[in-house]
């Protein structure tokens, strides 16, 4: 069974990657952990020595990142719905350990096609829109208290190039508009917490070829990562408010 306490832990820092070496011991949270590039970015944290707090919305069925926590003692399984404000805000009050980084990277992508796409229902619009945008509203705010406890936190919100109003070659509406107003967040919140001392900014993953994705795209799950977190890695407030790809190419919004 994945382990589910949230007590702060501190563990060696671990071999270089290439993601890079964390400076020092420090705490993680990643969304949507249970696949893809959210696990890739668990397994790299875990490597380095970050203390690893790993959400999922059904950790049971999460057999990749159950493996993981249990070969990594600095990997926490929690059980994540983004779209639950309660929910969000029971697990955030269970510790009053610091975050240093936030990674919300949960996202949902349903409908692919054009105006006439009978998969663009109100369910539909509900899922992606309360998962993309709100569901990264809801985790931001259930942890900013622990994010100020820490110095220097940053925040990075898993974005896409679909969020771009400058290159909008059309269909994909909802996640369309899901990352865009995901991005809004994004540009706000590094506003408000300048202040604060926390840094925050938005990211395209690339095409990866996870489900979402799909087996044509163009790199994989370890590039995409990796190079994620070297930008989480150069983030901070003079450079709050970014909203670039894996490579650290700027993206117009």
């Amino acid at each position: 069974m994945p382990k589910t306490t949230l007590a702060n832990k501190t563990t060696p820092t671990g071999k270089p990657t290439p993601a890079g070496k964390a400076a020092t011991a420090r705490t993680t949270l990643i969304t949507g952990a249970n696949r893809g590039i959210g696990l890739e970015l668990a397994r790299l944290a875990a490597e380095r020595g970050d203390t690893v707090l790993a959400g999922a919305r059904r950790p049971g069925a999460a057999e990749a990142l159950n493996a993981l926590a249990r070969s990594r003692p600095n990997v926490t399984v929690l059980t994540f719905d983004v779209t639950d404000p309660d929910a969000m805000n029971s697990v955030a009050e269970r510790s009053d350990a610091p975050i240093d980084l936030l990674v919300c990277n949960a996202g949902q992508y349903v409908a692919r096609g054009g105006i006439d796409d009978p998969e663009y229902t109100f369910d539909a619009w509900h899922t992606v829109l309360m998962t993309n945008v709100a569901g990264v509203f809801f985790t931001v705010r259930a942890f900013l208290p622990r994010l100020e406890r820490a110095k220097g936190a940053k925040i990075a919100i898993v974005s896409s190039i679909m969020a771009s109003s400058e290159r909008a070659p059309g269909g994909g509406y909802v996640y369309r508009a899901s990352k865009a107003a995901a991005t809004n967040l994004a540009r706000n919140f590094a506003t408000d917490f300048r202040a604060r001392g926390i840094a925050v900014g938005a990211y395209h993953p690339g095409w990866v070829r996870t489900d979402m994705g799909g087996p044509r795209a163009s790199i994989d799950v370890e590039e995409s990562a990796a190079g994620l977190m070297r930008r989480f890695d150069a983030l901070s407030l003079a450079t709050t408010g970014v909203f670039e790809d894996y490579k650290g190419e700027a993206i117009p919004f």
